[in-house]
């Protein structure tokens, strides 16, 4: 078990079905199952998903002065995240549309309030930094202090670049620089993604890259390694819903990748979290357990347990 600090944006997120976008105009569409709003937000889904796994949490982030915090926990679901430090300080919470169909294409629509006029109160940060295993982050404006609380307290980062522009990465080195680990999606990607992979672990001499590549899988590039390889996706699940699966992905290759150090072994696990995860409505449902996880993994790979599974037995 790690011990993760999460800071990210928490919001309010619906999840309409589609059959195809874009969307033909029609003045009312009626489809029984096909709207889902609840929480969520990428370090929302990326806490629950290290909780899940078995992680330490703790998660940091702002939301309304008028956001109902019982909302963070439905009572229908198992797992629990400490509210003390989601902060309600805005005007209003963020929200997101998000339109989706059966190829996976996606289209989002966000309203993020005044989020990026808002700061977080740094002095609760330190002490849980310097305990702390990791430290996970959104690359939002609030997120850029924590950052630099994590070289001064030597910690290891982890950073989901959304939405991923080259002409806004220099707004982005504040996070490119000094992660360890940087998770991309290629959603708008313009460039060849090896190419594009290579410049930015030779810029900011990133020690690990994951570029997640919807359907047609993902590339992982570990520098101490010298690895560089595309994987593509498995199935353990009908596709329901790919919203929420890169965060879903990610937080489990991070506490993986912490608890072992292998790289392949934990994208393995990390493709089959994500696989299950797609056949679940809503961004922060359908977890797979570690026990599923060790099942499909030596199902598909033939991967016995690793040196650290075998000595905690």
């Amino acid at each position: 078990m790690s011990k993760f600090l999460v800071a990210g944006v928490t919001q309010i997120e619906t999840i309409v079905r589609v059959d195809k976008i874009p969307v033909s105009y029609a003045p009312l569409t009626s489809v029984g199952n096909s709207i889902f709003t609840a929480v969520g937000g990428d370090a929302y889904n990326e806490s629950l998903a290290l909780k899940w796994l078995g992680d330490e949490v703790c998660f940091m982030s702002i939301v309304g002065r008028i956001f109902d915090l019982e909302m963070i926990n439905p009572p229908d679901r198992k797992i629990t995240l400490s509210t003390e430090y989601i902060i309600p300080q805005m005007k209003e919470t963020p929200t997101e549309v998000v339109l989706y169909d059966n190829s996976r294409k996606q289209q989002i629509f966000e309203d993020i309030k005044d989020l990026r006029e808002n700061v977080y109160d740094m002095s609760m940060v330190a002490p849980i930094a310097e305990s702390c295993d990791m430290m996970v982050l959104a690359n939002a404006n609030f997120c850029r202090p924590f950052a630099k609380v994590a070289a001064e307290h030597h910690k290891p980062i982890a950073v989901n670049i959304r939405n991923y522009n080259p002409e806004k990465e220099k707004y982005n080195t504040d996070f490119l620089e000094p992660a360890k680990v940087l998770y991309f999606s290629d959603d708008t990607l313009a460039e060849d993604p090896y190419e594009f992979i290579d410049r930015i672990s030779k810029t900011y001499g990133t020690e690990i890259i994951i570029l997640g590549q919807g359907s047609d899988g993902l590339i992982l590039f570990d520098k101490t390694k010298d690895l560089r390889v595309h994987y593509n996706t498995v199935k353990t699940n009908e596709v329901v819903n790919t919203i929420g699966a890169g965060n879903a992905l990610f937080a489990c290759f991070l506490h993986y990748y912490m608890e072992t150090g292998d790289s392949v072994n934990a994208i393995k696990n990390a493709l089959l979290f994500a696989s299950y995860k797609i056949g679940y409505m809503g961004t922060s449902n359908g977890f797979m357990t570690t026990e599923q996880l060790e099942q499909w993994r030596n199902l598909i790979w033939g991967i016995k347990k690793s040196e650290f599974e075998e000595n905690q037995n």
